[in-house]
């Protein structure tokens, strides 16, 4: 399959890929995302992995009888709360990740938005029906430091990034990954933004139906942006963001097929929903 790819015209390119939803609980998809990953990287891709852990989190906050509570679909973070974010991601997550790619070779280097100041972040407030909602520990990224993920990109590695970030108030946040991950790839000036959910791609008119819908740009998103549930606004809303600030295209792939990532490389029509920017607003 590899060589129906098209991975040569990506050489030498940084791809951010947004590791999350079913493929994150099931054993054989987290295996063959891995082995996805190290062929991009032998392949002479830059991959950089963001992971999120929603139903890592949430399990282990009804073990310890913590609420689990969310607010347009942002989860409300207690300073309890935060501790076991931090916890899970960082330290049960990222780890088995690193494992799994570098069974493979000696490729994954884990770090968070913490580490040497990679994120810095604000805290955000949720609105629900034109309302502020106080969600806690949950913030905004403001500002990311390429240098470190640079680093180990040139010495061959595949960083594998956590999105937990340090304010400049010295409070640590719980970042939406799917928008962390978005705002790596414009400051990594990714070629490609690829994000792995638990459904095909953005529907044309969920509920009623389940037309996919291609390829969408940047203005289009724009304008469906309120309509949208709360799983599929910040992976939309994160698009948006990349491709307007210079990805040049970001992909919504069903990480419930195996080799999905691989999958959306391809030079033809990539599978799932893809975004680009508006016409005219990069230059060739």
């Amino acid at each position: 399959m590899v060589e129906q790819l098209d991975l040569e015209r990506l050489r030498g390119r940084v791809v951010v890929i947004k590791f999350g939803g079913h493929a994150m609980v099931n054993q054989e998809l987290k295996q063959t995302f891995a082995q996805d990953v190290v062929t991009l990287r032998r392949a002479g891709l830059l991959p950089v992995v963001v992971h999120g852990g929603g139903p890592q989190i949430s399990a282990m906050l009804e073990r310890l009888d913590l609420d689990v509570h969310f607010e347009a679909g942002l989860r409300v973070t207690t300073p309890e709360v935060m501790d076991v974010v931090r916890m899970v991601l960082t330290g049960r997550v990222q780890r088995e990740l690193v494992g799994l790619i570098n069974a493979h070779g000696p490729f994954a280097v884990g770090l968070s938005g913490e580490d040497a100041h990679t994120m810095t972040a604000v805290r955000r407030t949720a609105w629900v029906n034109g309302e502020p909602v106080d969600i806690g520990l949950v913030g905004e990224v403001v500002d990311v430091n390429p240098q470190t993920v640079r680093a180990l990109l040139e010495q061959d590695r595949v960083p594998v990034v956590s999105p937990v970030a340090r304010g400049a108030d010295g409070q640590v946040y719980n970042i939406n990954a799917d928008l962390a991950a978005a705002a790596l790839a414009v400051a990594l000036d990714a070629e490609k933004l690829v994000m792995l959910t638990d459904v095909e791609g953005l529907y044309a008119n969920w509920p009623h139906s389940t037309e996919l819908v291609r390829r969408i740009t940047a203005d289009e998103i724009e304008k469906l942006l309120p309509e949208l549930a709360s799983g599929m606004l910040p992976k939309m809303d994160g698009c948006l963001r990349a491709v307007r600030a210079g990805v040049r295209s970001a992909h919504i792939l069903d990480g419930r097929v195996p080799n999905a990532t691989l999958r959306g490389m391809t030079s033809g029509e990539a599978p799932g929903t893809t975004v680009v920017p508006d016409q005219g607003s990069r230059p060739e």
